[in-house]
């Protein structure tokens, strides 16, 4: 059908004829559509899954004998959310990575903010960043945010395997992604090393909620580590033997990787058990909260900051 002028759009005698008169205008009647848009509450299209460390860890094993680092820009397994293609939450995706002995993982640079948990490694394993190489060790966090060059090395004896957490999802929603690749492969050190924003070592960390638990009131301690990144803010939540977090219901997307122990995490009335070195999603708008029988630290990644800033976030409980 050809374009109908203003005229013939005027006489349509019928909802039917205009109806189709402006659908090869691309047009549509807002007080027809198919499906609402807009809803009382968010819906819940992604799911709350867990993801488990040891089986990404026998499958990283297996890629390190079947593909190298010169083939692959990053040897890494992604979470994809049983509902979608790609993305771990709606803003974040999450990737189990390795990298082998004598390796090193050519340095590029990004608009996606990014962040790595480690789980695994000896001392000699490292990412450098602008230049500043920092270590990796179990439960050290190190950060890559927006357009930061980085790589990553391996100079130990054994395998080197975190947890990276990055807010592409939001960038390809919001589409300013760009991209590249450092002009000599691998970036060399450049800064001398100090106490750097950019690193959050473990055994400050860990004392840091032994603090914050001698002054807790039953509940889970949990610290806030002060992340230089706009989208995702990170914290580390620390559980007693047989105890359990707040129940929470909070418009944010939260992933959660397990740094020590297990438990257990229930998420509107389903139970998700969990390990060290499992990852969670805890979707937007569920109501979730986590125990353990034994003692576990958990490290949590969540879009707060970006819900805040455009005025979505909420908490149920609390004011609006």
């Amino acid at each position: 059908m050809s374009n109908p002028t203003p005229q013939q759009l005027a006489q349509s005698g019928t909802l039917e004829e205009l109806y189709s008169q402006l659908s090869p205008i691309r047009m549509g009647a807002g007080w027809a559509k198919p499906t609402p848009s807009l809803w009382a509450e968010p819906r819940k299209n992604f799911q709350p899954f867990v993801w488990s460390y040891a089986q990404a860890k026998g499958a990283l094993d297996a890629a390190g004998r079947l593909i190298n680092t010169e083939l692959a820009e990053r040897r890494n397994l992604i979470l994809q959310n049983p509902a979608e293609g790609y993305a771990t939450s709606r803003t974040i995706v999450c990737a189990y990575q390795m990298i082998m002995p004598g390796e090193k993982a050519r340095s590029h640079r990004h608009t996606p903010n990014a962040l790595r948990l480690i789980v695994d490694a000896e001392p000699g394993a490292y990412t450098i960043v602008n230049g500043e190489r920092l270590s990796m060790m179990p439960g050290d966090v190190v950060l890559t945010p927006n357009w930061c060059w980085h790589g990553h090395g391996n100079d130990s004896r054994a395998c080197a395997y975190w947890l990276d957490v990055l807010d592409v999802p939001l960038v390809h929603l919001l589409e300013p992604m760009f991209f590249e690749p450092h002009p000599d492969d691998f970036e060399k050190e450049s800064v001398v090393p100090n106490a750097s924003p950019m690193h959050f070592p473990w055994h400050e960390t860990r004392a840091r909620l032994a603090d914050a638990a001698s002054r807790s009131d039953g509940h889970a301690a949990e610290v806030a580590l002060d992340a230089a990144l706009d989208t995702m803010a990170l914290s580390m939540i620390g559980l007693a033997a047989g105890q359990s977090t707040r129940t929470r219901k909070v418009m944010a997307n939260s992933v959660f990787g397990v740094v020590q122990g297990s438990g257990t995490t229930e998420v509107e009335g389903a139970k998700l058990a969990w390990n060290r070195g499992d990852v969670i999603v805890v979707p937007s708008w569920r109501e979730h909260t986590h125990a353990s029988d034994s003692g576990a630290v958990l490290f949590r990644v969540t879009d707060e900051p970006v819900m805040r800033k455009l005025g979505f976030l909420r908490e149920a409980g609390s004011a609006h």
